[in-house]
């Protein structure tokens, strides 16, 4: 609004003191100046209108997560985001490639990251880790992974990163358990209605199926001996040691060692710079909101950037931890 004044102010003086076909010449060009430095300064350029984030299904944390970044950006971005329901990580990825979706959370392990899908998409933010849970109603006795052998057992919805994980874990020890595939809230349901007799997914904790299982009946964890995770480890690398501490649920006193996968925010690799910038500015500054909406939102830090060590990070996200002394190894730097 200044600008124009400013213009409309001079054009006044230059009417007076010139012919009037030379102040409407003058005029014209102080209009296109001052136009074309406005758009220089829009750093808005070139912003699509509205952003979908692929998050997962119900009963998971992902939703909750998902929700919560939505919310975040509409407000700090002024750009619609809207979250869809998915099949998690794969169905994620997928979205993000065919052009339906813009953004999506990832766990950063599985086929996916073996099958060159980089060109497409680009690492944003560091969301937090995701423990291995293995969870068996207490009457039903199982306390260790060998008792899962010819039992019913759900990694949550089929073709996801979950499912491919439990069945090489599963495999990694010679056990053949029949897959029951099921969303997290029927999963959970069928667990508390016998018809699977223990659930196998890596999954942020607390996770809001496993609560309600527990709100309803005691439950076991299983865990990992030492010897158990090096195994695991050796067959699927990506996985790190992972704990749920003591009190996450009602039935750990104590804290609880497993594996677990890194989860992160990803986007197109043809998102705007300056878009991708704010928007990871946005998601850290904004952290405290998100863990009121999820406590492991408190592991969403710029400093956790670190755990992806595969996927390249897209420039605009590049620049703000650079911007605040992350250093981004060369090999994940991307140009574009």
């Amino acid at each position: 609004m200044s600008r124009f004044i400013d213009f409309m102010f001079l054009c006044r003086r230059i009417g007076r003191g010139s012919s009037r076909k030379r102040s409407l010449l003058a005029c014209v060009t102080i209009a296109l100046t001052v136009a074309s430095s406005a758009v220089a300064q829009d750093p808005r350029t070139g912003w699509p209108k509205s952003l979908l984030l692929g998050t997962a299904s119900p009963g998971g944390v992902y939703m909750i997560y998902g929700e919560a970044v939505a919310q975040l950006l509409t407000e700090k971005l002024g750009v619609a985001t809207n979250i869809t329901p998915s099949h998690g990580s794969v169905h994620n990825v997928k979205l993000i490639e065919m052009g339906s979706a813009q953004l999506g959370l990832v766990i950063m392990a599985g086929d996916w990251t073996h099958e060159g899908r980089f060109q497409t998409i680009r690492a944003l933010v560091p969301m937090y880790e995701s423990p291995l849970h293995i969870v068996a109603l207490r009457r039903s006795g199982i306390t260790t992974l060998a008792q899962l052998n010819k039992k019913r057992v759900s990694p949550g919805p089929r073709a996801t990163v979950n499912a491919e994980i439990a069945q090489r874990i599963l495999a990694a020890f010679g056990i053949s358990a029949e897959m029951r595939y099921a969303s997290f809230d029927a999963m959970a349901a069928e667990l508390l209605e016998g018809e699977i007799d223990a659930v196998f997914v890596p999954i942020a904790a607390p996770a809001p199926a496993i609560q309600n299982v527990e709100a309803k009946e005691p439950v076991t964890l299983i865990s990992l001996s030492p010897e158990q995770i090096d195994i695991i480890r050796t067959a699927i690398p990506a996985l790190t040691t992972s704990k749920i501490a003591a009190g996450t649920y009602r039935s750990l006193d104590k804290d609880f060692v497993t594996v677990g996968m890194w989860n992160f925010v990803v986007g197109r690799a043809d998102l705007p710079n300056d878009l991708v910038y704010q928007l990871v500015k946005a998601v850290f500054e904004g952290q405290p909101r998100l863990q009121k909406a999820h406590p492991v939102a408190s592991e969403t830090i710029p400093q956790n950037a670190v755990k992806d060590t595969f996927l390249p990070f897209h420039p605009g996200a590049v620049r703000y931890y650079r911007e605040i002394g992350i250093k981004i190894p060369d090999p994940l730097v991307s140009t574009k």
